[in-house]
């Protein structure tokens, strides 16, 4: 389970892609190959540093996005004016959250939303 939601995150002013994949993460590895990036495959460690370093702050950054995302979606599906609205508890159960956790994500995508939302 995520952490509960910063308004001021540090390193929110992040670059969208920090670094270029090598490939999409979803495609096969080659047969009989596991890959992670081809970290596995670098012989120098100040590289291997480095790439591995570059993959890490893209993983954060994306992964910081998802959550803002997260957040304005959980706001819309339990805005009160929605006729189908889900409540804490129901929108908790279909994310896998706690209650607490809804309402904190509900308040943070609302704010998300009041500024324009997540991309900028």
């Amino acid at each position: 389970m995520s952490q509960p939601p910063q308004a001021d995150r540090p390193g929110r002013d992040r670059p969208k892609r920090p670094v270029p994949l090598l490939f999409e993460p979803g495609a096969a590895p080659e047969e009989g190959a596991d890959r992670f990036f081809d970290l596995e495959s670098m012989d120098d460690p100040r590289e291997l540093l480095e790439r591995a370093t570059e993959l890490a702050v893209a993983f954060r950054a994306a992964a910081d996005r998802a959550t803002d995302f997260q957040a304005m979606a959980a706001a819309q599906l339990a805005d009160p004016r929605r006729f189908d609205r889900l409540t804490f508890a129901k929108l908790a159960e279909r994310a896998g959250w706690t209650e607490d956790y809804a309402k904190k994500m509900v308040e943070y995508g609302e704010g998300l939303i009041k500024g324009g939302g997540a991309t900028p």
